[in-house]
């Protein structure tokens, strides 16, 4: 899927403390594929891990960084369409037009834009999409401005993002599916706690 592309690059996967055979299928998987590199970590919930594959990313000197979640949800195939309006733009996020992961899911997307926009003043559209380039040299300047200890990383990097003038935003639709593979270890009302604390924290995203 990269290879006619022409791409020079690299692929980055982190095992936040999986408790089955998530590890060993990854570290099987890199020793056929040379580009592929496994990172195995203590668990820190989604956000830190987001922040941790950023911040190892840019220690490399790749022009580009993709985020993309492990459990299928996101297509890989929406990739090169994200990649031929990359020249045009400094971030390119997925836009998650449809979804296939239950109405309460959509709700919460939904009830979370509004209550960013509330807060900070800025419509952030789809604020938490797991599916996002951004050019390394923008992702860098952002991360200065949000704590490394913010649990959800992917909104406040949104946030930082949104209030830098000089960024140059496309959005691509994707389809959201189902979960493809592992459990969801966090239930609705623990989301609208996690959604709770972030929102009185967002004003420590500078």
């Amino acid at each position: 899927m990269l290879d006619p592309l022409d791409i020079n690059y690299r692929l980055l996967a982190l095992n936040d403390g999986s408790k089955d055979d998530t590890g060993m299928i990854l570290d099987q998987a890199a020793s056929s594929f040379d580009q592929l590199e496994v990172v195995h970590k203590t668990h820190s919930g989604h956000g830190r891990t987001s922040r941790f594959g950023y911040d190892l990313a840019l220690a490399d000197d790749y022009e580009w960084v993709l985020q993309i979640d492990s459990d299928g949800q996101c297509d890989p195939a929406y990739f090169s369409a994200m990649w031929t309006s990359h020249e045009s733009a400094d971030c390119v996020f997925g836009l998650r037009v449809t979804r296939d992961d239950g109405w309460r899911r959509a709700l919460i997307s939904r009830l979370l834009r509004l209550a960013t926009f509330v807060v900070t003043g800025r419509d952030l559209r789809d604020v938490n999409v797991p599916y996002r380039l951004m050019r390394r040299d923008v992702l860098a300047r952002a991360l200065l401005r949000v704590p490394a200890d913010f649990d959800i990383q992917n909104v406040a990097l949104t946030l930082a993002l949104k209030r830098d003038p000089s960024v140059r935003w496309n959005y691509h639709p994707i389809r959201f599916r189902d979960r493809q593979g592992g459990t969801n270890s966090i239930n609705v009302p623990q989301i609208f706690k996690m959604g709770w604390n972030m929102l009185r924290s967002l004003r420590r995203v500078s």
